[in-house]
């Protein structure tokens, strides 16, 4: 580390941390990101893109990275549920098509493959990318300081900003003292990555709900599939031991999923792991010389996978004030804070209102979901296309308690 007064130095080189490291660095800012890891590990992350974090992407100039390395278009979501199995369920496919013109379609993209291409983008626009640091240590104020241990040598840095990027569990947040908000959990959901399905079709991704389990699949490169399971707490025995990713296999014998023996087929090539949904959120990601971003930021319930599209936006609305603004004061990323706190908010409920309809079982729930199904397809108003087309699309009115009685009530 030659220079000890960068401009940036982002704490965390994962997709928001070296998203925004590739931002700021192309446009001639000095910027060191400090990351943890040596090597980028196949975890229980986000892989979807949503339309509207596709449109993020390419505002920051990077949607053609996606796509170099190896970013699926999805052309159509089948809603494969017990209430619409096989034909009836793909008339009711979503055609990511017919979304308004400034929307492309989703894009789903290895979480690994996302972290390594952009540190690779980040140091060719010049950033430095210091990996396998240790003991971090950064202090708040209008020149803050940051510390830590780099292959056994101590080092501290005075930039003009930090960025925390350092995901869900951050430990920078932790240490600067950020109140996190959180709701209750309500349920499990967890991933694995499966290949030699090659009959799932490429352009296709299956969201549905069978009996006590709601599932996904998004396609992956190659022969590959991500499976998601999302199930109650009383089941967390049901994928629990050490032939969890057999379970998780098992599964997909759907009677709902047209392309179960397909999946049933497949070769289990990461580790199953699961966590508890519920929103985290800071009111205020920011302090004097601090700015947090992405998951570190606080996190909305990855039952709409939205994770990624929101890291792209806190990138593209902070890059913006950086390249905008002189001072860098805390004031200057007011607009940041109040349109995050409102985004998050929406979020919250259109997430919600999904783990409702989705992941609720029995009789009751299954009835309930088909009334939701038809009364979409009717375009009653209701928050949940927000997770496609973005929070701020839909008025006011969509997020209300009133609007979505109707919407569920028999």
């Amino acid at each position: 580390m030659t220079n000890v007064t960068p401009d940036v130095v982002i704490v965390g080189g994962g997709i928001a941390g070296g998203t925004m490291a590739t931002v700021l660095a192309k446009n001639g800012l000095e910027v060191s990101i400090l990351e943890r890891e040596t090597t980028y590990p196949d975890r229980v992350r986000g892989e979807w893109i949503a339309p509207w974090g596709v449109a993020e992407f390419a505002r920051l100039g990077l949607f053609d990275l996606l796509r170099a390395n190896g970013a699926i278009p999805v052309e159509r979501n089948v809603p494969y549920d017990e209430n619409w199995p096989g034909g009836a369920a793909e008339q009711r496919a979503l055609d990511f098509s017919k979304l308004p013109p400034d929307l492309p379609r989703p894009l789903c993209i290895g979480h690994p493959t996302m972290c390594i291409a952009f540190a690779a983008a980040a140091r060719a626009a010049g950033a430095k990318v210091v990996s396998g640091v240790k003991d971090v240590e950064v202090t708040a104020g209008a020149r803050p300081t940051v510390s830590f241990s780099s292959n056994g040598t101590a080092v501290q840095l005075s930039p003009r900003l930090v960025i925390g990027a350092d995901g869900r569990n951050s430990s920078l947040r932790k240490r600067l003292g950020f109140s996190v908000l959180a709701n209750e959990p309500h349920n499990l959901l967890g991933g694995m990555l499966v290949a030699n399905v090659p009959d799932w079709p490429r352009q296709v991704q299956a969201i549905g709900t069978e009996d006590r389990l709601h599932y996904f699949v998004f396609p992956q490169g190659k022969d590959m599939v991500r499976l998601y399971a999302c199930y109650d707490f009383a089941d967390r025995h049901r994928f629990a031991g050490p032939d969890r990713e057999a379970r998780l296999l098992q599964a997909f014998r759907l009677k709902c999923l047209p392309y179960a023996d397909a999946i049933l087929g497949g070769r289990p090539v990461s580790p199953f792991h699961s966590y508890s949904n519920e929103d985290h959120w800071i009111d205020d990601p920011t302090l004097p010389g601090v700015v947090l971003i992405g998951d570190a930021a606080g996190h909305n319930d990855p039952i709409t996978g939205q994770g990624l599209s929101i890291a792209a936006r806190d990138v593209r609305i902070v890059s913006d004030i950086l390249l905008s603004e002189k001072d860098w004061d805390r004031a200057g990323f007011e607009p940041y804070v109040d349109e995050r706190r409102e985004r998050m908010r929406r979020l919250r409920i259109t997430a919600g209102l999904a783990t409702k309809i989705r992941v609720e079982f029995g009789e009751e729930a299954r009835l309930r979901r088909a009334r939701v199904g038809d009364r979409m397809l009717e375009r009653q108003l209701s928050p949940l296309p927000a997770a496609v087309i973005g929070p701020e699309r839909l008025s006011t009115e969509a997020y209300t308690p009133e609007t979505i009685e109707r919407l569920i009530a028999p």
